[in-house]
């Protein structure tokens, strides 16, 4: 006999296991910020790093040019020097050479005394002149005076005793550029007689008008 059995039966359960909205949620935001990050880095981290390279390498490159520059430039500023002392010279040789006629070993010698190549002097006049236990102080100069501070105007030699006239920027300039005709081998008996604190009329400037007189070792 066949048995047929109409009882419902049970079914065993199928686990279902339902996805947390939370988790999905902080997936897709992870997967959000690495791809924000990564758009930051393609998109403006590596333009400027790849920017700040190129800075650094032309930064390298100009500083390579001015370091040739430079030594292309050694010794510029000792020749605009020489070539401002030699239109000095010049010059005062040129107003001299308008007052009277003097001497050519004269001029050259008063030329030499307007830069800072110095006085023609003895062995005795350089130690007394220098620092040395034989120098005299009354006859020390300054190896460092500008000697751009003082100009000359008038030159006059009257049988070998000459009145030398001029202006300065101050008293102490005058002083020194006596004490270098005082050295020379060339000038005898320098004194300066007297000067005083003048205006320009035309040019509305202050200076020390002097006058220096002495006698010429022809």
């Amino acid at each position: 006999m066949i048995k047929v059995n109409l009882l419902p039966q049970r079914r065993a359960k199928r686990s279902v296991v339902s996805a947390d909205p939370t988790s999905k949620q902080a997936l897709v935001g992870v997967i959000a910020l690495a791809a924000a990050a990564a758009g930051v880095f393609f998109v403006v981290d590596m333009p400027r790093r790849q920017r700040l390279g190129d800075l650094r390498t032309s930064a390298a490159q100009l500083q390579q040019e001015i370091t040739q520059k430079n030594k292309q430039l050694v010794g510029y500023a000792e020749l605009q020097k020489a070539e401002a002392e030699a239109i000095n010279r010049a010059e005062a040789i040129n107003r001299l050479l308008g007052t009277k006629v003097v001497p050519a070993h004269i001029l050259h010698e008063l030329g030499r005394v307007l830069t800072r190549e110095g006085p023609t002097m003895t062995e005795s006049m350089a130690k007394a002149a220098g620092t040395g236990p034989e120098s005299n102080p009354n006859k020390q100069f300054q190896n460092d005076w500008d000697p751009s501070h003082v100009w000359m105007s008038s030159f006059i030699d009257t049988n070998g005793t000459f009145k030398l006239e001029g202006g300065a920027q101050s008293e102490s300039d005058v002083t020194q550029l006596s004490k270098r005709l005082a050295a020379s081998v060339y000038f005898l008996d320098v004194t300066p007689a007297g000067g005083e604190r003048v205006v320009d009329r035309e040019t509305n400037l202050n200076y020390y008008r002097y006058t220096i007189t002495g006698r010429l070792a022809y």
